[in-house]
């Protein structure tokens, strides 16, 4: 039975007409009427909060939360086979509106067992669906993304590339650089490097010869006026909120990369997508580190605080900020708390919260080899005074990440249950014209950015990735795939005295040995190519 679905204020756009979006070989029809149309849209996702992490960061932060403004429902998160999400195929949802499977990045399910979800979807497994972001591009729009995590995560990736498994960065990295965005700010530097690249491509020279200002420090960020910047400030993922100070003075905050990316996209006069995540909550959560949990909530609602302030002056912004999941089962009380909640003071559960002074990832980076001031390690995750009990606990422990966590959670009286993810609805938080309101699937959302901005998704992806030898053979072309880099293969098209070459991951082809951009990539998936409609017509052209 097809489960129902309330969404109100904003028209899914099922029977939307692609717009003319400036895009050879895309059908031109105007789009039909919707209610109300953004020209930016500012798409924030917080990786695995659940709304316990929200709530003990407020009591913390002891005021409200940015993101309370603008509270407007409640979003639904299982993917197409589990009740419970990867960030994968959650991120998949949000930015393709097809609900996925796990690890799978912007590609179609091979198995649907959830209610509700439509069954042909896994019709065609593996095959690349195109996003709100690839539909913004190819609007005209400008666009970026923002990750406090490796920028080849797997939600930004959702968002910016596909692929049949969210580890494979090389892939992933190279789509990313050729998608031609304006602004990328994250971490991520190593998967750019030849060094640790299976093609060895320097994907480093390529972002510089495109035009970006490559920038690694927050005064490089801040000083910038390129109209194209590419920010990568660590190896990996940047260091969490709270930690930054003490750790990596030199890194950006969330929230001020999300202001200069504003800064830079709102120059474009046909408008801007810019998707910002606040990764690391859901790494916390993994450990049950409430500290890093409340430390990079606050930092994302930061950045919802940037977005906010630009979407009211700006009056033309839509703003949408949800969780892609939940995480750690997290609860306000425990089993010390089973008689005694009643009278228990909101103080007992945050004040032992407010002696830490880092995270748990920044605290045990102090920790010397031989373990000798784990006391003092432990008094940065706010553990101080500790009792007899604890102090034994500490320096007898074999694995003293795990012995903080569940000492101040005892301490605080906060609960987990997994330290996994888990299924539970979130929080809608949305702002601006065409918002999505009420109660909503995760691949409502990606419908509403795309209602909002005039085109169809459905009908996008039709033009964007078609299936590349059934599309050639249509023209009388004959395909093969040039596997001379295996990390890096080429499709071959021939027809007549024609001769193409499309490379992976790439916005190119080159004809008769005559290089031409395209508007979007192709992409290999499970062993079959999938191009755009604009290259078929270029090698049915010759030109």
């Amino acid at each position: 039975m097809k489960l129902n679905k309330k969404v109100i204020g904003v028209a899914l756009a099922s029977s939307l007409a692609l717009g003319s979006i400036g895009l050879t070989g895309i059908d031109k029809v105007e789009a039909q009427k919707d209610p109300e149309k953004a020209k930016n849209v500012i798409f924030l996702v917080m990786d695995g909060v659940s709304s316990t992490t929200t709530t003990v960061a407020r009591w913390y932060k002891g005021e409200p939360l940015a993101m309370d403004e603008i509270l407007t429902g409640g979003v639904r998160t299982y993917s197409a086979e589990s009740a419970i999400t990867d960030s994968a195929p959650a991120g998949t949802a949000l930015a393709t509106g097809n609900k996925s499977n796990d690890k799978l990045v912007g590609v179609l399910p091979t198995t649907v067992t959830s209610p509700g979800v439509d069954p042909a979807l896994a019709e065609n497994p593996y095959k690349p669906v195109a996003n709100v972001l690839e539909g913004a591009k190819v609007s005209g729009k400008a666009t970026g993304i923002i990750s406090t995590s490796e920028i080849q995560h797997a939600t930004p990736a959702a968002f910016s590339s596909h692929a049949t498994h969210r580890s494979d960065y090389d892939n992933i990295a190279e789509q990313q650089v050729y998608q031609d965005m304006d602004v990328v700010l994250g971490g991520g530097m190593k998967t750019l490097l030849p060094e640790n690249r299976k093609d060895g491509e320097n994907l480093v020279d390529v972002i510089e010869s495109k035009g970006y200002d490559l920038v690694e420090t927050r005064d490089e960020l801040l000083k910038s006026n390129s109209g194209k910047l590419w920010g990568s400030f660590a190896t990996s993922a940047l260091a969490y909120d709270m930690d930054r100070s003490t750790t990596n003075p030199e890194e950006p905050t969330l929230a001020e990369m999300t202001n200069k990316a504003i800064q830079t996209l709102s120059k474009d006069k046909d408008g801007f997508f810019l998707f910002v995540e606040g990764s690391k909550p859901d790494w916390a959560a993994h450990a049950n580190d409430t500290i890093g949990m409340i430390s990079d909530t606050l930092a994302f609602d930061d950045a919802v605080k940037e977005a906010l302030e630009f979407a009211k002056k700006d009056k033309n912004t839509m703003v949408i900020a949800v969780s892609d999941h939940g995480n750690s089962g997290i609860s306000i009380g425990n089993q010390n708390t089973n008689g005694s909640y009643p009278s228990i003071p909101v103080s007992t559960y945050i004040d032992p919260l407010k002696q830490a002074k880092m995270t748990l990832e920044g605290a045990l980076k102090q920790l010397k080899a031989d373990k000798s001031n784990a006391l003092e390690v432990a008094a940065l995750y706010g553990i101080v005074n500790p009792s007899e009990a604890e102090k034994n606990a500490i320096t007898q422990s074999t694995n003293l990440g795990k012995t903080l966590v569940q000492l101040l959670a005892t301490r605080s009286n906060i609960g987990f249950t997994t330290g996994g993810h888990t299924g539970e609805d979130l929080f809608l938080y949305s702002y601006g014209p065409g918002k999505p309101v009420g109660f909503v699937e995760n691949t409502d959302l990606a419908h509403a950015v795309a209602s909002s901005f005039g085109f169809d998704l459905k009908r996008l992806d039709s033009q964007l990735f078609v299936d590349a030898e059934a599309a050639f053979k249509e023209i009388g072309a004959t395909v093969s795939i040039d596997s001379t880099n295996g990390a890096n293969p080429v499709l071959v098209v021939k027809k007549g005295n024609t001769t193409a070459e499309l490379p992976v991951n790439k916005d190119i082809v080159v004809i008769n040995g005559k290089e031409k951009d395209l508007k979007t990539i192709t992409v290999q998936t499970n062993g079959k190519f999938y191009v755009s409609k604009e290259a078929v017509d270029a090698v049915k052209k010759g030109k």
